[in-house]
């Protein structure tokens, strides 16, 4: 199955009116029997995409996946992951975290979009390691923003640590525990990679810390939270891509009185290449980017009580 049918794409172009109309009920109706002649509609600005159904279930939005945050809360890590493409960095990135991955830890993953097949390549690790559970839905991550898969995620397991690492992240030894440890101890996050803001600049820049302890924010390349913290502060909303937003975040969560730490210099892990950077489109990269750190400066430049000891 290559094209859709003829009646594939009239349910779809009904599907576009209703969704025009604000006729949600039929739209989701629609939405339903196209998926059951074996297609996934995606929806973008006055259009959609027919993709053909996956060998798996395909939520429509993350509307649908459970937030449990006001369930009692477990002890244990969650490692949340993002797939957006990369399928040969899927396979990369997971086989790296399940060998040197803690054993209380537990890995929630959401694909967005299957991009390239990587949702197929996902879903290989569910079906064969008990410890990975994974969501797909049907938008790819620039549609959904990246501040709402992060937050949906932390909702849906009451776990005492989150940890959020990206794809680019190889671990070559257990970079977890440390990390949890720290949150454990007291720190609202804890992260591999530490950042300072420049006060000499005016707040224009952040540069890179050189000692273990306090600093200003860490990086979401690798970090871990405080799961009840997290969910008191999520990520704002408006940060649909995830540069500075990791940098917002931890400003917001000092703010609300955590503690944000860079526990140790050398930790088990590397960097491979980060598509989210470079391989995003220049310009969406760049606007997003910009909003993200104007909104940062709005509510925290020049408020130097804020940031870690000097």
């Amino acid at each position: 199955m290559s094209e859709p049918s003829a009646e594939v794409i009239a349910l779809a172009e009904s599907r576009l009116a209703a969704r025009a109309a604000k006729d949600w009920a039929t739209s989701d109706s629609l939405r339903d029997q196209i998926a059951s002649l074996g297609w996934i509609v995606a929806d973008a600005a006055g259009s959609y995409s027919l993709t053909p159904k996956p060998p798996f279930d395909v939520l429509p939005n993350l509307a649908a996946i459970a937030d449990n945050s006001h369930t009692p809360i477990e002890t244990g890590v969650v490692i949340d992951v993002i797939v957006d493409g990369w399928p040969d960095d899927v396979r990369a990135f997971f086989d790296a975290l399940l060998t040197h991955m803690p054993a209380d830890a537990r890995v929630v993953a959401l694909d967005a979009g299957n991009v390239d097949g990587a949702g197929i390549v996902l879903q290989e690790y569910v079906a064969s390691d008990a410890r990975v559970e994974a969501f797909h839905v049907t938008q790819d991550l620039q549609s959904i923003g990246w501040s709402a898969a992060r937050n949906a995620l932390l909702r849906y397991k009451a776990c005492d640590v989150h940890v959020i690492i990206d794809l680019s992240t190889i671990l070559t030894g257990d970079a977890i525990t440390p990390l949890a440890d720290a949150v454990r101890a007291g720190a609202a996050v804890a992260g591999w990679r530490g950042v300072n803001v420049n006060t000499d600049d005016n707040w224009r820049s952040f540069n890179d810390a050189t000692d273990v302890g306090e600093v200003d924010a860490v990086l979401s390349y690798l970090m871990a939270v405080d799961f009840a913290v997290a969910c008191a502060h999520p990520i704002d909303a408006k940060a649909r891509f995830y540069r500075n937003a990791d940098l917002e975040w931890s400003l917001d969560l000092r703010a609300a009185g955590g503690k944000v730490v860079m526990p140790t210099l050398d930790l088990p892990c590397r960097q491979a290449r980060h598509h989210g950077y470079h391989d995003t489109e220049p310009d969406y990269r760049d606007r997003e980017s910009k909003r993200t750190y104007d909104r940062l400066l709005q509510k925290y430049r020049g408020k130097n009580s804020l940031l870690a000891p000097r």
